[in-house]
């Protein structure tokens, strides 16, 4: 099975992405690039070349369906696992991410201790 080390995290909320950072890198072991935009994720995903990417909804400009839409144009990306997270998690909204090719859906808010272990559980069902 392939295992899991780098996230690219798009979320814009700098309180959140702390949070974010210490529970994945500190307590998950895993390695992220955080970007602040889906702008931003557009410019540095390639270069990075993550093994899933970790999606917020609700962003400024490039929301988080969008920015998945504009990432899978890129090379080597069409493929790639993502996971969104969102406050917004009624079924026919989990639905219509699971039907933009999400692998899964983490509600916000998340726990932090939890987290790592909550990614990685959805990769590791995903890669069967």
């Amino acid at each position: 099975m392939i295992e899991l080390n780098k996230i690219l995290y798009v979320e814009d909320e700098p309180d959140i992405q702390a949070v974010a950072r210490i529970a994945l890198e500190t307590v998950g072991q895993l390695t992220l690039e955080i970007c602040s935009s889906g702008q931003e994720a557009l410019e540095k995903a390639a270069a990075f070349d993550p093994d899933l990417i970790l999606l917020d909804v609700m962003m400024p400009g490039l929301d988080g369906p969008d920015t998945l839409l504009e990432l899978r144009k890129l090379d080597g990306f069409t493929g790639k696992p993502v996971i969104f997270m969102t406050a917004k998690v009624m079924d026919s909204e989990v639905q219509r991410y699971l039907d933009l090719g999400a692998i899964g859906v983490i509600p916000k808010p998340f726990d932090p201790m939890g987290l790592a272990g909550q990614v990685k559980s959805i990769w590791q069902e995903s890669n069967g």
